[in-house]
């Protein structure tokens, strides 16, 4: 018998999570739910789940202030589930360490597809790795095996999403890589209009590496997408 996969709710819609628990049951995922987010920040930590579900108003603790509180060095994947239309929040959740959103109402078989796009693309990334695998660009490296990052040296903490982009934007160094391409390689859907996924993952990976570098690695080419550097600019 398959052992279901873990997941985590933090939500205080308890109607939405018992509802939810039902349907993901059936598609073979085990649903753990906390209605606020204290509870949710304390079982994050006590436990390992596959994706964590992330609910933005709750009592105790907003979503946003358990973001905060993992300080953008989880490896689970997290889904931030917003507002429709609030781009405010959709942006600051990712600034904070989400690795995508999704925005509230929506459909149960939109969740589900989510949900397997970003379990899908983990084990992509995990089945592709080599046990010693070393890549190193520009004072940058990555250990495939333990999906470490340093750069000059230093560790540098980032999200599973975060370090696969990175990832995609060395093996391709001086390539341009479009934000349509990374959308669909890295997040496993097709970049929508005004969808800033891709840009904040960028931001956030530009302001990790800086610290520890003379300069700026990645370069945004309006219009066309990214490129990682294969020298100090």
């Amino acid at each position: 018998m398959t052992t279901p996969v873990k997941l985590l709710i933090i939500d205080d819609d308890k109607e939405l999570t018992s509802l939810l628990s039902e349907y993901l049951a059936l598609a073979g995922y085990q649903l753990f739910c906390c209605h606020d987010g204290l509870s949710g920040l304390e079982q994050a930590r006590s436990d390992e789940y596959s994706l964590i579900l992330l609910d933005v108003m709750m009592p105790k603790l907003t979503g946003f202030e358990v973001l905060k509180a993992l300080g953008g060095k989880h490896t689970t994947p997290i889904l931030m589930l917003t507002a429709k239309g609030d781009e405010a929040d959709k942006i600051l959740g990712l600034e904070l360490g989400a690795d995508d959103y999704l925005a509230k109402p929506f459909q149960h078989r939109e969740l589900l597809a989510r949900i397997k796009a970003i379990l899908r693309r983990i084990d992509i990334t995990k089945n592709q790795q080599q046990p010693s695998s070393l890549q190193d660009v520009n004072s940058v490296s990555l250990n495939h095996a333990t999906r470490e990052v340093h750069c000059h040296g230093h560790l540098v903490e980032l999200t599973g999403t975060e370090y696969q982009i990175l990832e995609l934007l060395m093996k391709s160094a001086s390539t341009i890589i479009s934000k349509a391409e990374i959308s669909e390689q890295i997040l496993k859907r097709k970049l929508s209009p005004f969808d800033r996924s891709i840009d904040m993952h960028v931001s956030n990976i530009r302001r990790k590496l800086l610290p520890f570098s003379p300069s700026d690695k990645l370069k945004t080419v309006r219009g066309s997408g990214y490129i990682f550097l294969t020298g100090e600019g």
